[in-house]
């Protein structure tokens, strides 16, 4: 049996919950199954093709739902999971015992092993670690934003490695890695570490960047990294740089799309007053209530600008000095 299992491309907790999903599937369903894997990203239009789902059994983790009837098995815990409300209505006319949804999952892997464990009985100790770090990494449950900037632990850096290198042939050999192996015994690999130094560099300079370009006010950091050539960053380093913060908004541009990434400091001194998932919803994006962005065509970059400056403004509304 072929299982085509199709994960949130560039991000620990896509890669972790494929690598979970997998050693799920096999110790409860397939154990013989071959595993194909399809990293998905948010861009502006459709985002699925039917030809995608070419499994016998088909799997979404950590992405958006699609109602094709290809799909067998699908996992999320974003809040904007659904692309429209009709594809909400056939979710919930859906058998739900291979099709679910937890928006209030801190990480989708964290999501897809509670329910291995708790319907199917099914609980694999090797993968705590790997679960423990999608379950910090995603629901920014760090100790400090010098944590995840600073990028001392093994984890913390595969995770770069994840988010930076467009290569889904070695991001599908890290899956698998993964599903065999310590996730420290992966991170501090070769072949990881190797593409890990030269992230390293660039992050740096990255930080340095949005330290010059960066403008506050009113509980806000705002940059605009179009120009610098940056298609992403850090989502910590605002708060590394500005602690005082409550918000970030930033502009950026890839081959994909040009993009509004907008988040909050889980360290601010005053409290999040707004859901940013649904603000982003509005601009047809989406995410959590901590973070989320909106994905424009890559040629409609003043249109990014102009809904990030929108953005905010409603962020500094009501501003209160901590």
């Amino acid at each position: 049996m072929k299982l085509r299992l199709l994960y949130h491309g560039q991000c620990f907790d896509g890669v972790a919950s494929a690598a979970v999903f997998t050693r799920f599937y096999r110790a409860g369903v397939a154990p013989d199954s071959t595993v194909e894997y399809t990293p998905l990203a948010h861009r502006a239009g459709d985002l699925f093709d039917d030809e995608m789902f070419d499994g016998d059994e088909n799997a979404i983790v950590d992405f958006k739902y699609s109602p094709s009837e290809r799909l067998t098995w699908w996992f999320d815990h974003h809040q904007s999971a659904f692309l429209t409300p009709a594809d909400e209505a056939h979710f919930r006319a859906e058998r739900q015992d291979k099709k679910f949804w937890d928006p209030e999952s801190k990480s989708c892997t964290e999501f897809i092993e509670r329910v291995a464990r708790e319907r199917y009985q099914i609980h694999d100790p090797a993968l705590d670690p790997l679960i423990r770090w999608a379950h910090v990494i995603d629901g920014a449950l760090y100790t400090s934003a010098a944590q995840p900037v600073e990028l001392g632990e093994p984890a913390l850096q595969l995770m770069q490695v994840i988010e930076n290198v467009n290569d889904s042939e070695f991001i599908e050999h890290i899956i698998r890695e993964l599903t065999a192996r310590p996730l420290d015994e992966v991170a501090t690999g070769d072949e990881v570490q190797r593409r890990f130094r030269p992230i390293l560099e660039r992050h740096r300079e990255t930080v340095e960047t949005i330290r010059r370009q960066a403008v506050y006010a009113r509980g806000v950091v705002s940059f605009d990294l179009v120009d610098e050539g940056l298609q992403g960053f850090n989502k910590f380093i605002p708060y590394y740089v500005h602690p005082e913060t409550t918000y970030s908004v930033a502009v950026t541009r890839g081959p994909a799309r040009a993009k509004i990434s907008v988040g909050s400091n889980p360290f601010s001194p005053r409290p999040r007053r707004h859901n940013i998932a649904t603000i982003c919803e509005r601009y047809g994006g989406g995410g959590h209530a901590v973070v989320g962005a909106v994905s424009l065509k890559t040629d409609e970059v003043e249109q990014a600008r102009e809904i990030a400056r929108e953005i905010v403004t409603e962020l500094s509304e009501g501003f209160v000095e901590a």
